[in-house]
């Protein structure tokens, strides 16, 4: 009987392997014991290097800081990576945008669609005055609102689509922004298509491109226009403005984009976890100009 025990348990210890449970495979490119790894400032500044930002340009970044992925430092670090890279030649520019002080943007079309006129009008009486000082940005994400509040920032006027910027070309950038003209020749947009600046799409695609937007008033000579409503502080009391500019659609820009990327130089490559490009503006410009004078013309026959 002992040797009969014996036998039983060495063929049940050579049956033990077959039913263990099988081992996960590690993730693909995976860091042992890091399954989520935090980036810091160098290793942001070599993979923009690596994109292909180079120092002394002028660059519009569009950034999803959450596309990155985890950040030492959050969104200080990455505003600091940029400027790392630009150095004391380059400047950075970001859209600061600011619809909530508006009657006629989407999002208080949105608000009010609902509403009685009563509750419309509480609602309208009610929406923030814009102040180039105060107004936050945070609807172009929190790279945009960061860089607005640096002490060294400058930031254009305009009461709904305002830009700031930091570097040396930052005043002459941010100067004149004329109230009608709001992404057009008379914006930061047209000075950054003169001094030949590049787009940073950064963990966004193509439809959050706002130098498309500068082709809207070149594609044709004659762009359709509309008309806008805004608050704004003036002399420290919230006055209603109302002006007529040219039509801003931004439906077809991922469209747009794609095409430009099968006929333009595109940098692409991955900052952290984002997808990101690099590309020329003023040649994203003309392509646009082309694109859309082609697309709508088509649309209007």
């Amino acid at each position: 009987m002992p040797g009969l025990l014996l036998s039983v348990l060495a063929f049940a210890a050579r049956l033990l392997p077959v039913f263990a449970p099988p081992v996960s495979p590690a993730a693909p490119n995976a860091v042992p014991g890091r399954a989520d790894l935090t980036l810091g400032r160098d290793a942001l500044v070599e993979a923009l290097q690596r994109l292909g930002l180079q120092s002394g340009q002028t660059v519009l970044v569009h950034a999803s800081l959450r596309s990155i992925g985890r950040i030492d430092g959050g969104v200080a670090t990455l505003a600091d990576a940029l400027m790392k890279v630009l150095g004391t030649e380059g400047t950075l520019v970001v859209p600061t945008f600011t619809s909530a002080n508006s009657n006629t943007s989407r999002s208080y079309m949105k608000a009010v669609q609902w509403m009685t006129e009563e509750e419309a009008r509480r609602y309208r009486d009610g929406l923030p005055a814009f102040d180039v000082r105060e107004s936050s940005a945070i609807e172009c994400g929190v790279l945009s609102e960061h860089v607005r509040t640096l002490k060294s920032a400058v930031r254009s006027e305009h009461p709904q689509t305002s830009f700031a910027a930091v570097g040396p070309s930052a005043e002459w950038l941010m100067a004149d922004h004329e109230l009608k003209s709001h992404l057009g020749e008379e914006s930061p947009l047209a000075k950054l298509a003169r001094a030949g600046a590049m787009v940073l799409l950064l963990g966004v695609g193509y439809d959050k491109c706002s130098a498309f937007h500068l082709a809207e008033y070149r594609y044709r000579p004659d762009p359709p226009q509309t008309r806008y409503g805004c608050v704004m502080r003036i002399d420290g009391r919230a006055v209603w403005t109302h002006y007529d500019d040219v039509v801003l659609d931004d439906s077809h820009f991922a469209k747009c984009g794609a095409a430009l990327e099968r006929s333009e130089k595109i940098r692409r490559g991955r900052i952290g976890k984002a997808e990101s490009r690099l590309f020329s503006l003023p040649a994203a410009v003309a392509f646009a100009e082309r694109w859309l004078s082609e697309k709508r013309r088509r649309a209007e026959e």
